[in-house]
């Protein structure tokens, strides 16, 4: 008898995955994919959006004739602020634009000229002024720059909406999407911001649905619900949410340090939009607070610097273990050593300066900056909101030093870690099933670890 399963595309800027999981989330079966990108009519670099829907309906078509897998129901976690435009056919009428694709100073100047003041739409919508990384200017800048495809645009959907439509025919936009600092919704009002509807720009979205709704589509013989799809970051919060039963606050750490607050209340006050907070949404249309830090990816470049200065193996880093001695030595006489290259700070020096001996000392000191900052941020997520209890997952996880030491500087906090590499996808299965998961369930399935701050001298 085949195995029963759910079946998820999990699409990833680099990485495209497609996952098999059991009735009991569990994972039975994996596929990877790459491709090169392709350039927009620009020359910008972009998604290659063929290639990534041929891969998907040929990995699906033959997971169907599968003899050992039978699928019961296949939904999308994909990554935000991108839209795909279709025409009356049904097809994409532009390039999948690159979120970080620039946009002309005049574009965005009259826009913010005629709907601002800036901080004010930011508050209200969530969404700090980012440029295509706001899919409503990406759609403001179309209508723009390109008026005649703009007239020719049926449906624009967030990718994981289009990857649902090639699936299901069936065009709908979906509250996680709309909500990811897209400068489209107002969150005062629960609905499309006023300058939506004065663009025109609300005809071009399909009706609002669900997350977890599921449409029973009859597809190449075979009977499947089929999800509406859902953005990758929401859809890691799942797991959490229907396991967790106090507040909590998540950082999900890698090239970016995004620290996640679904338990807000009110929309941002100024010192957020200063600070760069955000809004995500909650499957619910209600608002979760954001705050990022480009920790990774400057973490990446200062090890690389170290290790040069000091002569040690690129992966020197991971090797280090904490050592509380060390870290009372420097936080004692503590003063800002590193100047960041893609973090704004005001309290880094012109440059860098490393006094110490030897590789480890440095490393401490770099982490111990790196933690404040992370610590900053944290504050900024969790504002007035009453959270005691603090979850760790992605990279720096398994970083020792990182956790030891933010579990001291947050020592009034719960800490743990956990470590899922099925993320958004496990949260993607979930939304669309009717199982209730257990207070166990993050135990079973994530690995958590409990951290303790280490007592001062």
């Amino acid at each position: 008898m085949k195995m029963k399963v759910t079946a998820v595309f999990d699409i990833g800027r680099t990485n495209k995955k497609f996952f098999l999981f059991d009735d009991n989330f569990q994972e039975v079966h994996r596929e990877y994919a790459r491709f090169d990108e392709i350039e927009d009519e620009d020359g910008y670099p972009t998604e290659n959006l063929e290639a990534l829907e041929k891969w998907a309906k040929e990995v699906f078509d033959k997971m169907l004739d599968s003899s050992k897998y039978e699928i019961e129901s296949l939904n999308f976690s994909c990554y935000g602020a991108s839209l795909v435009h279709i025409g009356q056919d049904g097809k994409p009428l532009t390039p999948l634009y690159n979120y970080m694709k620039p946009i002309k100073e005049d574009v965005s100047d009259s826009f913010y000229k005629a709907y601002g003041p800036e901080k004010k739409l930011s508050r209200i919508t969530g969404s700090p002024k980012m440029g295509m990384l706001n899919t409503g200017m990406q759609l403001y800048w179309l209508k723009n720059s390109q008026p005649e495809i703009f007239k020719k645009i049926k449906y624009s959907l967030h990718l994981p909406q289009y990857l649902s439509y090639l699936f299901t025919d069936i065009p709908v936009s979906e509250y996680t999407s709309i909500g990811c600092h897209t400068l489209l919704w107002d969150f005062q009002k629960k609905e499309y911001h006023q300058w939506v509807y004065k663009e025109g720009i609300d005809k071009k979205l399909p009706p609002i649905e669900p997350s977890g709704k599921t449409n029973l589509i009859h597809y190449k013989g075979h009977k499947i619900k089929m999800g509406v799809g859902i953005h990758d970051s929401s859809s890691a919060l799942i797991p959490y949410i229907r396991s967790i039963t106090k507040p909590f606050l998540l950082v999900s750490t890698g090239t970016w340090s995004i620290s996640i607050n679904p338990f807000n209340e009110g929309i941002l006050t100024p010192d957020d939009i200063k600070n760069n907070s955000l809004f995500n949404m909650r499957i619910d249309g209600s608002p979760v607070k954001v705050s990022t830090l480009f920790l990774g990816n400057e973490y990446k470049l200062q090890v690389k610097v170290l290790s040069e200065h000091f002569n040690v193996p690129h992966d020197a880093h991971r090797k280090v273990k904490f050592n509380k001695d060390l870290f009372f030595k420097i936080n004692r006489d503590f003063v800002h050593m590193f100047k960041w290259h893609t973090i704004p700070s005001e309290n880094m020096p012109d440059q860098t300066s490393i006094p110490y001996d030897n590789f480890d000392k440095a490393y401490h000191q770099l982490l111990l900056e790196l933690v404040l900052l992370q610590e900053k941020s944290i504050k900024i997520a969790i504002g007035n909101s009453k959270i005691k209890q603090l979850y760790i997952d992605g990279g720096f996880s398994d970083n020792e030093v990182y956790i030891k030491l933010l579990s001291q500087f947050l020592n009034t906090m719960k800490l743990r870690t956990t470590n899922s590499s099925l993320g958004s996808a496990l949260g993607a299965a979930i939304i669309i099933s009717d199982k209730v998961l257990e207070s166990k369930f993050l135990k079973t399935n994530y690995a958590v670890k409990k951290h303790s701050p280490f007592i001062k001298k």
